[in-house]
């Protein structure tokens, strides 16, 4: 109850009882039951303003307890859309790690890419030199036998040339032969190994 309400209950309340005292004072004219109205009065009075009191805390403490309730759902509220904040830039901030690192991997495949390139370049100019080189021993070799030949059998020369010749030629297949397979081994390997970088990144 609004305790407006009841101070003006209180208000009526004093003014009957002051109006029955009258009453009584000029009715009876007696002293003592004036003197029990006033008490009537006074206990009736006393009883108002300890409910009035009584309504008052009560509604202190609603007004408390909905400040309280209002209070923690505002909180909860505000922890909620931080939280909900938070994760959006937690996502955001991993989505953007995760791009550099795959431009990190890109950049370094790259790179990667670019020395095997290299290497096998190289090794393509050291058979081409090597190549080279045999040729020319093989060719050194074959003027030393035709020396030789104009001193022996033609036979002998022949058969030493040929002898020579499939020397040089064993050596040069086994030489290129080697690096070839080192360079497919090198390209299998890493081969392999961007199959698993692109799975990663994929998964």
């Amino acid at each position: 109850m609004d305790p407006n309400i009841l101070y003006a209950i209180i208000g009526v309340a004093a003014g009957g009882i002051g109006l029955l005292a009258g009453r009584v004072l000029f009715a009876k004219g007696s002293r003592k039951q004036i003197e029990e109205a006033e008490i009537q009065a006074q206990t009736i009075l006393k009883e108002a303003e300890l409910r009035a009191e009584t309504v008052r805390k009560e509604k202190e403490l609603q007004a408390k307890e909905r400040f309280v309730q209002l209070k923690a759902e505002h909180e909860k509220e505000v922890l909620e859309k931080t939280r909900k904040i938070n994760d959006s830039e937690n996502r955001a901030r991993q989505k953007e790690q995760s791009i550099n690192q795959k431009e990190n991997n890109l950049d370094k495949q790259i790179k990667e890419n670019e020395t095997i390139k290299e290497n096998l370049n190289r090794q393509i100019e050291l058979v081409n030199i090597k190549r080279t080189e045999l040729e020319k021993h093989q060719e050194e070799h074959i003027r030393r036998l035709e020396k030789i030949a104009n001193l022996s059998a033609d036979d002998a020369r022949a058969q030493l040339i040929e002898s020579l010749r499939n020397e040089t030629q064993t050596k040069a297949l086994a030489l290129q032969q080697d690096i070839i397979e080192e360079a497919k081994q090198k390209a299998q390997k890493e081969a392999r190994k961007i199959i698993i970088q692109t799975i990663q990144r994929t998964a």
